[in-house]
């Protein structure tokens, strides 16, 4: 049976399709080509003939017309468009034009950067001219980095090394920074959050030193499905951005599935595990001998799910069944690839490691396990699926989650458009500090010099006055220290006093983390569960004098989440506005902490599983945040009522914030008051997790409306009785929960976006 007529099977099962929230069917579109531009260079038009490429996509000429007009280029096209020529057809040309020409490509992970140095290779073994493409990571050996940074044409490589070890060194690096004429940086909507806000920086300090040497670079940009990549690109590098984004690639005809699995306790709220549903699906899939690739969150499920799999496989096809995730050497991740281009392999179960544009060649249908943090990976992974020709299946699988639950009853929110915007914000006072100390390590600053913020002049004096900084005879600002300050900045945190992860598995311990000191206390107490590139850590000690917390590997079904006695205090209301009985503001917060007991959450059902007591200090949090409080004379409720239901509704908006603004629902905390200290009044309170705020809850207060219609959505349309993890959370009893959750939103929305909902 073929995947046609096992989707005709499906589409006829009266069982199946009570459980299918949408089945969308986008019909095959035929490719928009357009002619090899005459001004490109004969050796690289020979070398696109002899890989068979005679044409080019119309996003592709687009792209190079752009490029080729000095513009900088952001190309926001879906998966296996050919984004990758985009860039290497530009660049590969100058280089044949000018051999001095030199390239710069970004990419976020090391297994991209060495699968697409692979392609670039294959296309340079076509080109006369002697073009060198070298990786420079943290894997690179020493003896050859010489060679790499003399002789590199083209330099690979990811932000942490470009931070840590190119740009504080960069005289070593004189052949590459006079020279540089492109900036590649691939899958540019990874950078958000704290990480594009460290990222943006490094950019600053990249362009800064260019400019020392002379060199004006131009920036070529690729990203997936993104709402705001014009503003995004402007942030990351402070420039306009040109973004082409119709594709021109052909697309075979896709089915689009969202698949919810049954409830299997009605008054609880309790669906089918996805994990099992996926097992069912892919089990299905793999026998009719449709090649298959299955998505979920955690390594532990890549094994789950992949032992079910081989165990209802026919046996044939066992062998041809496998997992793939972090943690495999890399040369058996690199033999997986080999096998899923060649068609060897027919299965696959895979964390997002393949989500990137990983080369794995054409498959037939692709299962998305549960929500993965975004629209955005959603569209990358469903892509996975069908690349240019025949019928291509892509299911969505939800779990009981209430932003799963959302989706399916939203079906346009994955199908039709996204909803999301990546979000950096690259002026955070810390992270701001933290480059500017690199950047002066690299190269003096003069007085008047910008770096991209009003106040650098300010924050430059400031150093100064602490020491770090020297203003020498020049009127510059020196680097006083011997330290190399690269070396305490992570580009994962906001804060400089971190814990970090020691993994001690094997006896041989091992550096895999670090996290701010406040988010430690919640997910690093003894006997947490630390999830870390989809794998589970037990947390066996945490040293938080020494700044260090000790894990173990585990084969864990639950997740742990802590609570905190929380003493909120407001520094200042930046914007305020009243609606109603509620009032909505904005401002800075300080956030006293301390952590009480944990709860052990089941992954797919997220029942109560059982809880702890947590023993840990207290600890200060400076950041930002957005309010609602309510006067109470408007609604008839207890102390004990106000308490139930700001709760259920704090997990309700910490899911739809975090759907809204792109971003993992623990970059927000929330924390409810009764009585608020200000003017007693109950007060929901979502601030982000991170010192000094990343842009998070300032665009919560921004879109509130379109928050809380979410939120409303989520409860609305949830068909538990009282209350389940699906809404209002796991672990209620109150039978008026939902009711009075529900209420609150009404009040909190204004007029229209009331009336848009009900």
């Amino acid at each position: 049976m073929n995947l046609e007529q096992l989707l005709n099977e499906w589409q006829r099962d009266p069982s199946f399709m009570s459980q299918v929230a949408a089945w969308r069917v986008s019909e095959a579109t035929a490719g928009r080509f357009r002619p090899i531009p005459a001004t490109a260079h004969t050796e690289v038009l020979e070398a696109l003939q002899s890989r068979g490429i005679r044409q080019l996509f119309s996003h592709q000429e687009e792209a190079w017309n752009a490029i080729q007009a000095g513009k900088d280029t952001m190309v926001v096209t879906p998966t296996a468009s050919g984004k990758t020529l985009c860039y290497n057809l530009p660049v590969l040309n100058a280089i044949c034009e000018d051999p001095s020409v030199r390239a710069l490509y970004i990419f976020p992970t090391k297994a991209l950067a060495q699968d697409q140095v692979a392609e670039l290779s294959e296309l340079i073994e076509h080109v006369k001219t002697q073009i060198h493409s070298f990786t420079y990571d943290g894997d690179t050996p020493v003896h050859a980095r010489q060679r790499i940074r003399e002789a590199g044409h083209i330099v690979v490589t990811n932000p942490d090394m470009l931070h840590a070890a190119i740009l504080p060194h960069h005289t070593k690096w004189l052949r590459l920074f006079e020279n540089l004429k492109y900036i590649v940086i691939d899958e540019t909507h990874m950078y958000r959050g704290v990480f594009g806000s460290h990222f943006a920086n490094v950019l600053r300090r990249l362009d800064r030193i260019c400019a020392f040497y002379g060199a004006k670079p131009q920036y070529i940009m690729s990203s997936a499905t993104i709402q705001n990549p014009g503003e995004l690109g402007h942030l990351l590098t402070g420039r306009d951005v040109y973004v082409v984004d119709k594709s021109g690639a052909p697309q075979g005809e896709r089915h689009t599935v969202l698949y919810n699995p049954p409830i299997v306790h009605p008054k609880l709220g309790l669906r089918q595990s996805s994990l099992q549903v996926a097992r069912k699906m892919a089990g299905r899939l793999l026998n009719e001998g449709i090649s298959t690739i299955a998505f979920v969150k955690t390594r532990t499920q890549v094994e789950v799910l992949s032992s079910y799999l081989k165990a209802d496989a026919k046996e044939r096809l066992r062998a041809e069944i496998v997992g793939y995730r972090g943690g495999y050497l890399p040369s058996e991740r690199r033999s997986i690839e080999r096998g899923l281009r060649s068609g060897e392999l027919k299965g696959v179960v895979s964390t997002n490691a393949l989500e990137l544009g990983v080369d794995i060649g054409s498959l037939d249908a692709s299962l998305t396990v549960g929500y993965p943090g975004s629209v955005a990976s959603v569209l990358q992974q469903s892509g996975r699926a069908g690349r240019r020709r025949g019928v291509s299946l892509a299911m969505f699988i939800a779990n009981a989650s209430a932003l799963d639950q959302y989706l399916v009853h939203h079906p346009e929110a994955l199908l039709e458009t996204s909803p999301e915007s990546a979000r950096i914000y690259p002026d955070n006072l810390l992270i701001l500090m933290d480059h500017l100390k690199c950047a002066a390590y690299e190269l003096p600053f003069a007085a008047d010099e910008s770096f991209s913020v009003e106040t650098t002049s300010e924050l430059l004096e400031y150093l100064a006055d602490a020491r770090i900084l020297h203003v020498g005879r020049d009127r510059k600002y020196h680097w006083m220290a011997d330290a190399l300050p690269s070396a305490g900045v992570s580009l994962r945190s906001a804060a400089q006093e971190n814990v970090v992860i020691v993994d001690e598995t094997d006896g041989r311990p091992r550096v895999i983390g670090e996290t701010d000191r406040f988010s430690a206390l919640t997910t690093l107490h003894e006997e947490a569960i630390y999830l870390h590139q989809s794998k589970s850590y037990q947390v066996e000690k945490l040293d938080l004098e020494n700044g260090k917390a000790f894990v173990r590997a585990v084969e864990a079904d639950y997740y742990t989440d802590a609570e905190l006695a929380v003493r909120l205090q407001v520094l200042d209301q930046l914007a305020s506005t009243q609606e109603g009985p509620a009032s909505h503001t904005f401002g800075e917060l300080a956030v006293n902490a301390t952590p009480t007991l944990f709860k052990k959450i089941k992954f797919d059902t997220h029942e109560n599983l059982g809880w702890g007591r947590i023993y840990l200090p207290e600890a200060e949090l400076h950041t930002v945040g957005y309010w609602v409080s309510w006067e109470p004379a408007a609604f008839e409720l207890t102390q004990e009522d106000w308490e139930s239901a700001l709760k259920g509704l704090g997990y309700l908006l910490k899911h739809a914030s975090a759907l809204h603004c792109m971003c993992a629902t623990s970059d927000l905390h929330v924390t409810v008051q009764v009585r608020d200290p200000l003017g007693q009044r109950p007060t929901l309170y979502v601030y982000d997790a991170y010192p000094g705020g990343i842009g998070l809850s300032e665009r919560v207060f921004r879109d509130r409306d379109l928050i809380l219609s979410s939120s409303f959505d989520m409860i609305r349309q949830c068909s538990c009785e009282f209350g389940c993890p699906s809404c209002v959370g796991p672990g209620h009893v109150d039978e008026h929960l939902k009711e009075r959750a529900r209420m609150l939103l009404i009040a909190s929305m204004t007029d229209t976006a009331h009336q848009e909902r009900a």
